[in-house]
């Protein structure tokens, strides 16, 4: 397990859910994907999700699947709204310039 803010020192990772703590967020895993529909079939919960896609229908399926952090790769960062929706549903938003491979390989590096 990793703490969620570690992994963002790690990645110089950017909070943009500041009442969502990560210093109370424990990862368990990881997940990297840009398809909805298979991060809902196939993440699981206590995973970090890291991916590309920014708008609002990453954060219903984090909720979901119970996905308590979305890591947004090559600098990506949310609109306002998706930011308000992520802060109601406690999953915490980080940005980071990394590619997603690259924060993938740091992951799993911490999680081993």
């Amino acid at each position: 397990m990793v703490n969620l803010a570690e992994f963002m020192a790690a990645v110089e990772g950017t909070n943009h859910t500041p009442e969502v703590d990560p210093e109370k967020v424990q990862i368990t895993g990881g997940y990297v994907c840009d398809m909805l529909s298979d991060v809902m079939g196939s993440a699981r919960e206590g995973q970090a999700w890291i991916t590309i896609m920014k708008h609002l229908n990453t954060v219903a399926v984090a909720a979901l699947t119970g996905i308590p952090a979305i890591v947004f790769s090559k600098g990506n960062v949310p609109e306002e709204n998706v930011v308000e929706k992520a802060t109601s549903e406690g999953i915490c938003l980080i940005s980071s310039g990394l590619d997603s491979f690259s924060l993938a390989g740091i992951l799993y590096g911490m999680l081993n």
